[in-house]
């Protein structure tokens, strides 16, 4: 049985372009935000929205992969788990924490041109493709690329395991 469960599912918009730096031991890392909006009516029946911001870490070459295509305004589909860290702020001395979500799974959504332009078009008139951290890998490990909604593979007789 499960101890618990920790996904994340989001859709939102690139707040800003994404940061990538490598960690010294040669690992890709590349942080973003993404923000979700919520509308709704208030007491007085004015309709009101609300934004929520999310930090964003993704690691390996989905990293890669998301340094590249993915741009401020973007949409995009981001699944993952929250992970929170700590540290010392080196000013003040008091303990600081930050809670963000570790991607494992990435699709663009929208078009290209809803990115504010990207600078390779080549996957404006493709499928959108969708990458996921590999199962067999860490968090900070590989990618695979998966099947898109829209297409389905064939199924052979001998691929069935029953």
């Amino acid at each position: 049985m499960a101890k618990g469960l920790n996904k994340v599912m989001l859709i939102g918009h690139l707040g800003n372009d994404p940061e990538r730096r490598e960690t010294a031991s040669g690992q890709t890392v590349v942080n973003f935000t993404v923000a979700t909006s919520e509308s709704f009516k208030d007491s007085g029946g004015n309709l009101q929205e609300r934004t929520e911001w999310h930090r964003i870490v993704v690691w390996g070459k989905l990293a890669d992969i998301c340094s590249q295509y993915l741009k401020k305004g973007r949409q995009v589909y981001i699944e993952g788990r929250l992970q929170t860290r700590s540290w010392d702020d080196s000013k003040s001395g008091e303990k600081k924490y930050t809670t963000e979500i570790v991607c494992s799974d990435m699709q663009m959504l929208g078009s290209a041109k809803d990115s504010g332009g990207m600078g390779d078009q080549s996957f404006a008139n493709q499928e959108r493709p969708a990458f996921k951290q590999s199962r067999n890998e860490p968090a900070s490990g590989g990618f695979s690329e998966r099947q898109s909604s829209g297409s389905v593979p064939e199924i052979e007789k001998d691929d069935l395991p029953f």
